[in-house]
């Protein structure tokens, strides 16, 4: 999700949900305590040097269990954010506090929650480090030759 979506869902919303990858809801007593602009410089182990950059989010709760933030102060806190720090239209990606470590999440909407939802690593030099590209899995009940194939069952082939 990009700045400009969650800005756009954010005036449809009259409270702000956001569900964790098992279902669970984050408390809604949560702050955003950061909005900020992420710039990763780095090499990939191919040696392409790569420049990424994303909006985050830091999610935070506390023993203030009367706290809601709503959508409209969200969004204020948002275009704030815009004006002083100049942030591009970037995709999101949330910090939230799990059990013993910061889970960064991406963000996506379902029209009623705000969905934090895994991230993974990846190569993104697979083509360099000799990584072999996925194979296509295929039921074997599933397959079909192409029509041109040398060995169809009707071939002389086999």
């Amino acid at each position: 999700m990009k700045l400009s979506q969650i800005k756009s869902a954010l005036k449809n919303l009259s409270t702000i949900t956001f569900q964790l990858p098992s279902g669970e809801l984050v408390p809604r007593h949560f702050h955003v305590t950061e909005v900020g602009k992420v710039t990763k410089h780095f090499i990939d182990c191919g040696g392409t040097v790569r420049t990424e950059e994303v909006i985050n989010f830091q999610l935070w709760e506390a023993n203030d269990y009367d706290h809601r933030l709503h959508p409209d102060k969200l969004l204020n806190i948002i275009e704030l954010s815009e004006n002083t720090l100049h942030l591009p239209d970037a995709t999101i990606e949330v910090e939230y506090q799990m059990a013993t470590t910061i889970g960064k999440f991406h963000l996506d909407f379902d029209g009623t929650n705000f969905l934090l939802t895994s991230k993974l690593t990846d190569c993104l030099a697979k083509d360099k480090c000799g990584i072999p590209p996925e194979k296509l899995k295929v039921k074997i009940g599933e397959w079909k030759p192409k029509a041109n194939s040398c060995c169809t069952p009707d071939s002389g082939c086999c």
